[in-house]
């Protein structure tokens, strides 16, 4: 069956809440309004008041109220409109929630998932287009999934409901209203998927560049392995090494900063474990170190296109040199 996106998320959460009467949606506008980008689209019909509860604006308190719900026996499913809205309960996510189970002794778990709307590409701005993964990229105790359309939003949602931890699932708004045929399976945590095969260098993407990577690859001179990572905590550090220990490269898209993005942990572990089989350095395509400009074409100019990935990737093959960004091209690194 072909959804969108913001359809197959609506679906997994209903069919978790039929199956598990502990299952319960907290956040803003997404009771009456069904979401604000139509997730919870007739959720409050099918549920009820009492499972899927309208919050004030204050993701602290409902952030908090979930942690303790999570403590005491339910599974709640906390909605943020955009994840730098995370910014103002982080707290309750990566200092309560995280260290729950920990600090009990194993005593009290915190089966909660954030979900968050994330990404550029739509104009809402620099204070709303971030991704924002480095927020939680080193907090223990937390897992953070990323789908790449309908296929695996469905399945990394209802399995992050299952988990007996707390899951940040990190949605790209861009692909809320991108069609993709869902098979309704299951999706484990952890484990990445080689959504094409190749033999010269290992692709690494997640999000909504998993699809900028499968158009460069398509359309490349080059045979390039592409990989949809899904999660990002734990990533599939087993999967990506095998890859790369027969292409001999990697490559990273990310739509993250350059500095400090999550490409830079997955580099410097493929680096130490995979030295011995690289024949060029790792390279990531990622967003310059700028806000999200607002502009259309700014923005655009802003993501990893295809072309910077198609090109530079045939110039790490031909030079086994890193290929300069498309900013240091033309002058605009300091």
């Amino acid at each position: 069956m072909k959804l969108r996106m913001r359809q197959s998320i609506a679906r997994a959460l209903a069919d978790e809440m039929a199956d598990d009467p502990t299952v319960i949606l907290m956040g803003e506008d997404i009771g009456v309004a069904e979401g604000p980008f139509k997730t919870s689209e007739g959720l409050l019909e099918q549920f009820g008041p009492l499972r899927v509860r309208d919050t004030p604006i204050s993701e602290m308190g409902f952030c908090g109220a979930a942690v303790g719900a999570a403590a005491t026996g339910l599974r709640p499913v906390v909605e943020i409109m955009f994840v730098e809205f995370l910014g103002v309960a982080l707290d309750m996510v990566v200092t309560e929630a995280a260290k729950l189970r920990y600090l009990s002794g194993g005593v009290y778990g915190a089966p909660l998932v954030v979900r968050a709307s994330v990404g550029a590409g739509l104009g809402f701005g620099t204070q709303h287009s971030q991704t924002l993964e480095t927020w939680m990229y080193a907090t223990p105790g937390l897992k953070l999934v990323v789908p790449s359309g309908a296929a695996t939003a469905y399945g990394l949602v209802r399995a992050a409901i299952r988990d007996d931890d707390p899951v940040v699932v990190l949605e790209p708004r861009v692909l809320y209203a991108e069609r993709q045929e869902v098979d309704f399976g299951p999706i484990r945590l952890g484990v990445a998927e080689v959504l094409r095969p190749g033999t010269d260098v290992t692709v690494v993407a997640l999000g909504q560049t998993v699809g900028t990577a499968l158009a460069a690859a398509a359309d490349a001179p080059w045979s390039g392995e592409v990989i949809d990572l899904r999660t990002l905590i734990p990533w599939d550090r087993a999967r990506v090494f095998e890859s790369v220990e027969r292409t001999g490269r990697l490559v990273l898209v990310e739509e993250s900063p350059y500095s400090g993005g999550w490409g830079t942990e997955i580099a410097a572990h493929v680096g130490s474990e995979c030295f011995h089989a690289l024949k060029a350095p790792i390279v990531r395509f990622t967003c310059p170190d700028v806000p999200v400009p607002y502009p259309a074409h700014l923005e655009q100019r802003f993501l990893p296109s295809v072309e910077d990935v198609r090109d530079g990737v045939a110039e790490l093959i031909a030079t086994s040199r890193r290929p300069r960004t498309w900013w240091e091209k033309e002058g605009y690194a300091s």
